[in-house]
């Protein structure tokens, strides 16, 4: 049951980094790696599926962007928004690989839904991504930890 909280615990904070709030699923993924009682594999799939589904939440509200925008509670202001529109809209979908960054990532997630991107593209893009960045953490990690 531990190591299920375990998990739970990463897929959660994993899950809310990519929305609106200020959550650092690095450094819970860094201190699962310090603690030796998980499998850095599973933390690395883990956080990325975690990530990415965050992302589909941005995506949703991307599709609603026209009533969402003005709410107080949306989590990209409007000159975010324009900045990540004006790249996608340059770029295309491959803007998505780089969905990880702190700021625009978000935006262009929302960007993505906006543009009606087809969903399957955008995880698999998303999750290309989010996998390559904590893949480099876990590498990371591991490395300082040895």
């Amino acid at each position: 049951m531990e190591t299920l909280a375990l998990y739970g615990t990463l897929f959660a904070s994993a899950f809310l980094a990519a929305t609106i709030l200020p959550v650092s699923s690095e450094v819970v993924l860094v201190g699962m790696l310090a603690s030796g009682r998980a499998d850095p594999a599973l933390l690395l799939a883990v956080a990325t599926v975690g990530n990415t589904l965050g992302s589909v939440l941005n995506w949703v509200l991307g599709r609603g962007i026209d009533t969402l925008q003005t709410r107080r509670w949306f989590p990209i202001s409007g000159d975010q928004y324009e900045r990540a529109s004006r790249t996608f809209r340059r770029y295309g979908a491959w803007t998505l690989l780089f969905a990880w960054l702190p700021i625009v990532g978000d935006a262009f997630t929302v960007a993505a839904g906006a543009a009606r991107v087809h969903l399957g593209l955008f995880v698999v893009l998303v999750a290309i991504g989010k996998a390559a960045r904590y893949a480099a953490i876990v590498a990371g990690g591991m490395w300082l930890i040895a």
